[in-house]
């Protein structure tokens, strides 16, 4: 094992070597990656340097605000490996945001803002992210820095903060939605998109996906309004709340942290027509031990597909959140001491790399394992 990991890193030096156009941070970057997942209690510059064998945080710091290197070919290059190791057409991609707790008032888009991380206001960061889950595994692939609109107005300030000039205010969703372009144009192979309301409520969002033919289930909140298939316009609570008690089925959508994550689900087609082989439908999933306690779900996609293949769509983002914990317990992705906006993104790029090793070594370990009891 002590070898594959070795490989594997050996491997993702090798494919973004390209990127770095001298010759100190091209082996600096395999020294940052390696020590991003090396067992210290928190990995700055500092502690990243004394693990690489250096007496001061300075190459390490320079790795990230200003060395010479194309940060986005280096997103571009996790997003293939990811690819390479996870691929399949079945796969999903995962949109969702997570908070970085910050002080003070100088770091690139920190103010005081929810951070569903927390689970309340704090002076943070927000990041949007897309993650990729397939049967074999789920990583990271592509990341965007929120800027609330108190920065972008102010330029004097952007500027401090490094940010460009041709950045200019840009919602969540409409993040979700470039990193999702990028993905369709990279032939990502997937078969869905998933997203929690704040992406799912979004209408325009909807009508995008729908525009590239991109399947979907999204989350969305409980006054939403749907129009029907009698062309009338209900919410989606009301609708979900006049259904049957036969219309709901019980199933499990897979194990969670204390067993088989089991909840009671139904769905009503929606729209007045649908595009041929295509449907459109309102789900929802009831908890079992408090039936007053329903999320809803907007759904597009295959007209075949079954009320269970939604709900395990449905089921699945929770892939992302574990994503987000691997990557902040085990790569240092929130580990950060930066403040400018190349920084941040050169940071929490290694820390996708990073991500992307320790899955696509799992991965690989999994298959050799595999192979070898199958030979056996």
């Amino acid at each position: 094992m002590v070898d594959l990991v070795a490989e594997e890193l050996d491997a993702l030096h090798e494919r973004v070597s390209g990127r770095f156009y001298r010759a100190e941070p091209r082996a600096r970057v395999r020294e940052y990656v390696s020590g991003l997942v090396a067992g210290l209690e928190r990995k700055n510059g500092w502690t990243l340097a004394e693990h690489a064998g250096e007496v001061a945080p300075d190459g390490m710091q320079r790795l990230l605000r200003r060395a010479d290197w194309d940060i986005d070919g280096v997103r571009d290059d996790v997003r293939d490996c990811v690819i390479e190791r996870l691929g399949d057409r079945d796969g999903v991609l995962i949109v969702d945001d997570t908070g970085f707790v910050k002080k003070g008032t100088r770091s690139a888009g920190v103010r005081r803002q929810y951070s569903g991380t927390a689970g309340r206001i704090e002076n943070c960061q927000i990041g949007v992210f897309v993650a990729y889950a397939s049967s074999s595994g789920h990583a990271l692939i592509d990341r965007e820095l929120y800027l609330p609109e108190s920065w972008t107005a102010d330029r004097a300030r952007c500027r401090t903060a490094g940010i460009p000039d041709e950045v200019h205010f840009a919602t969540k969703p409409a993040l979700a939605q470039a990193m999702l372009a990028r993905a369709i144009d990279a032939a990502v192979p997937f078969s869905w998109v998933t997203a929690d309301e704040a992406y799912g409520q979004v209408k325009y969002l909807r009508v995008w996906l729908e525009q590239h033919d991109v399947a979907y289930v999204l989350a969305t909140r409980c006054n939403d309004d749907v129009i029907t298939t009698d062309a009338h316009t209900g919410r989606v609570d009301e609708l979900i709340g006049a259904l049957p008690a036969k219309a709901w089925r019980r199933a499990s959508v897979g194990a969670g942290a204390h067993g088989p994550r089991l909840y009671d689900w139904a769905r009503l087609p929606i729209r007045i027509a649908w595009a041929p082989g295509r449907g459109h439908w309102l789900l929802a999933r009831r908890s079992i031990s408090d039936p007053d306690e329903i999320a809803y779900y907007i759904c597009y996609g295959p007209r075949r597909c079954s009320l269970l293949d939604l709900a395990w769509i449905a089921g699945s983002r929770w892939r992302v959140e574990e994503c987000f914990q691997q990557a902040k317990n085990e790569a240092g992705l929130d580990h950060y001491q930066v403040r400018t906006w190349r920084a941040w993104y050169a940071h929490i790029t290694l820390s996708m790399l990073a991500l992307a090793w320790l899955a696509g070594t799992k991965t690989l370990a999994t298959k050799r394992e595999s192979a070898s009891t199958t030979r056996a």
